[in-house]
């Protein structure tokens, strides 16, 4: 539940992401910047989230940021600048960091409970909830202003938090009496060659995250701005992505055990990589509409994978490091777009994303053999 919320709120923010550019008059490289506010924001926390994880436990962590995050939502639509609006990002910022670091931290726990690759299940999740907030974003995107949607975003979001809040409290884990064995013999393997590696599968995270967060800011602008499409198709272009970023992580699992985790990345990565290429620089709407399914299809599970074997390796502390990476290039992506379209134009910033995928394919294969050395 609580990672659909937090899809579902990230989606609604960035489809109204147009309407609060032509609301705070921002160009290109300004509203870059102001965006950058919520990858200010979600760093800090993430950095100070794993120890309220270990202080508190994930799961009182997870229901408070499940409150902050959608009384944060509301803030962008009441500003007028890109500075005002780069201020509240950091709040909004703020609350997304946390809530993704602490709801992951307890899906790990859950994940070695059931000892099976389960971890695309939870993010499919986060995808199915971004899905239905695109698809309902786009639906009322030109009736409803994007004050009065997101306030009715923050009180879905509470109603769910006061719903599902109380099953986490009730069912905290307990901490295990002493050090599993897999924890004492990871923290004597942890030498600084292990570390570069998951430092590595968190790379791998980033590179594919970075597509998540552009497409989520900038895929509806781009096919509002550049190929004329009506807001509500504009806004369904990021719902297509969700529902195939769904899709395969449903069937993320299956995957895993046919292929493997290192096949999983490259193929993942080739086929992202071939789907943005479309996306960003075709000619119609409809051909960029299935450039961004392809691409939701090839990084539905890049970052589960990631996480995963840099937990492998490294335990929990390897799970936060690629975590924080991973979500880094999700929330830095977006700036970096705007700068890049303001310099070139917009399809040509989101070929990067297709750049970076295929990066993380080359690396995903290149960490087959560094994992094993």
């Amino acid at each position: 539940m609580f990672f659909a919320l937090d899809g579902f709120l990230f989606a609604g923010w960035v489809v109204r992401i147009p309407a609060i550019k032509q609301q705070t008059g921002a160009s290109a490289s300004t509203l870059g910047l102001a965006l950058l506010g919520v990858s200010a924001g979600a760093v800090i926390t993430m950095m100070l989230t794993g120890r309220l994880c270990r202080r508190h436990g994930s799961h009182a962590v997870t229901v408070v940021c499940g409150v902050l995050l959608p009384l944060s939502i509301a803030l962008p639509a009441q500003t007028h600048s890109a500075l005002a609006l780069g201020l509240v990002l950091l709040v909004f910022g703020a609350a997304y960091g946390g809530m993704n670091v602490a709801m992951n931290s307890a899906a790990v726990d859950l994940v070695a409970e059931l000892r099976r690759p389960v971890m695309p299940g939870f993010h499919a999740a986060f995808s199915l909830g971004g899905m239905v907030g695109a698809g309902l974003g786009g639906l009322v995107a030109g009736g409803l202003s994007a004050a009065n949607h997101l306030f009715l975003l923050a009180a879905v979001g509470l109603l769910v938090t006061a719903a599902a809040g109380p099953v986490l409290l009730r069912n905290r884990p307990a901490p295990p009496a002493a050090p599993s064995r897999t924890e004492r013999l990871t923290r004597r393997r942890l030498d600084p060659r292990a570390r570069r590696i998951v430092v590595l599968f968190g790379v791998i995270a980033l590179c594919t995250a970075y597509g998540e967060g552009a497409l989520a800011d900038w895929g509806a602008l781009h096919l509002e701005q550049d190929l004329d499409a009506h807001p509500g198709l504009a806004a369904a272009g990021y719902a297509l992505f969700a529902l195939t970023m769904t899709i395969g992580r449903l069937t993320g699992t299956l995957l895993l055990e046919r292929l493997g985790q290192t096949r999983t990345l490259v193929l993942g990565g080739a086929t992202a990589a071939a789907g943005m290429l479309l996306g960003a620089l075709a000619p119609t709407v409809w051909l960029a509409l299935a450039g961004f399914a392809v691409t939701g299809l090839g990084l539905a599970n890049i970052f589960p994978v990631a996480v995963g074997r840099a937990g492998e390796l490294a335990g929990p502390s390897g799970v936060a490091a690629a975590s924080t990476l991973g979500y880094g290039g999700m929330l830095l992506g977006p700036p970096a777009i705007g700068f890049l379209a303001d310099w070139f134009s917009l399809p040509v910033a989101l070929t990067t994303v297709a750049l970076l995928a295929a990066a993380a394919a080359v690396l995903g294969y290149g960490a087959r053999n560094a994992a094993h050395a």
